[in-house]
């Protein structure tokens, strides 16, 4: 008697154990395909470009000194003040809206920081740049969320206008800057081993990560260019969130004019044109999506960083300056066609 209930335990107990089996495989495939499905290469391709670039160049331009320290730190440099911009620019993009008035801005704001400081001082100076940039936001903010004016328009029209006031207040001659401490904290300077452009867009990248991914305001950025009505209904102000964003990003273009003003020890008009172009393609490369409702402060900082590392490489190669444009455009075509594909799909 005794035998038979065990010889039926033992059965029974197989049997549970077969069943199990069967389920728990299922789930662990499942598991196993839901992660793959997950794991989406394009959304890497700017990391991946990046290594590959880097590890070309270090084999082919070795010999130029392309590992040394000194040309590191300046590629470092060299995308300092794009990658501060950028950081602005994810969140434009990422609400669904485009800034191309961010070079000319800067330009204007250096050229008002080197007049204020000239006049009144290194405190004064700074806050004249930096209003600049508000004033210049406020009003790009109003004109596309009150009157409805598309944000490509209202920037574009805004980058004449703001190019044309930098070239009538300094009659096209640049301002110089004699202050010493601006110009070590501005562009100049090092803290530490850090130049101080690294130790600027050290920062950006800090407080633009924590600002969107730990912060009500940078979820609600998303939020708003993933579908602005059903954030709309969701109870987001979505007006007040895109007035913010124009305001932050002309702000932060005005930064970026005070550290090409420290940089070159002069304000000028000329500084920053042509950067819209470099600070969006960087943002694009480094996977936020033109169309709203993506964004990646770190993949910004990457994709800033990957078009000096071109440059860079470019320059050692000892191309000519067409010859750069050419294989650079090519370049950043390709990586942004693998990083949009999806979206497109």
């Amino acid at each position: 008697m005794i035998f038979l209930v065990k010889s039926v335990s033992i059965k029974y107990y197989k049997e549970l154990v077969t069943v199990a089996e069967k389920k728990i495989s299922p789930n662990l495939s499942e598991s196993k395909r839901s992660f793959f499905k997950r794991f989406y290469w394009r959304d890497y391709v700017v990391y991946i470009t990046f290594i590959i670039v880097f590890i070309t160049f270090s084999a082919t331009l070795a010999q130029s000194g392309f590992l040394s320290s000194n040309n590191l730190l300046n590629i470092m440099r060299q995308s300092a003040i794009i990658s501060v911009m950028a950081v602005a620019m994810t969140f434009v993009l990422a609400t669904a809206e485009i800034d191309l008035s961010v070079g000319s801005v800067a330009g204007l704001a250096s050229v008002v920081t080197a007049m204020v400081i000239g006049k009144f001082g290194l405190v004064p100076g700074i806050l004249g740049g930096l209003c600049t940039g508000l004033l210049v936001g406020f009003i790009n903010g109003t004109l596309v969320t009150r009157i409805g004016i598309p944000s490509f328009l209202v920037t574009l029209g805004m980058q004449g206008i703001t190019t044309g006031a930098a070239m009538w207040v300094t009659n096209t001659a640049p301002i110089p800057i004699s202050n010493s401490t601006y110009v070590y904290v501005f562009g100049s300077g090092n803290f530490g081993p850090i130049p101080s452009l690294v130790f600027w867009t050290v920062i950006a990248l800090v407080i633009g990560h924590v600002v969107l991914r730990s912060t009500p305001y940078g979820r609600q950025a998303l939020a708003t260019g993933g579908n602005e009505v059903a954030a709309r209904y969701s109870g987001i102000n979505t007006k007040r969130i895109k007035l913010y964003t124009f305001i932050i990003m002309s702000t932060v273009a005005s930064l970026a004019g005070m550290l090409y003003a420290g940089r070159m020890q002069s304000g000028r008009y000329q500084w920053g044109q042509g950067d819209e172009l470099s600070v969006i393609a960087a943002v694009v490369l480094g996977g936020t999506s033109m169309f709203g409702g993506k964004g990646t402060i770190i993949g910004t900082i990457i994709g800033a960083i990957l078009i000096g590392l071109i440059n860079n490489g470019l320059i050692l190669m000892g191309l000519s300056a067409s010859q750069q444009m050419i294989v650079r455009g090519a370049i950043i075509i390709l990586a942004v066609a693998l990083t949009g594909r999806k979206v497109q799909n």
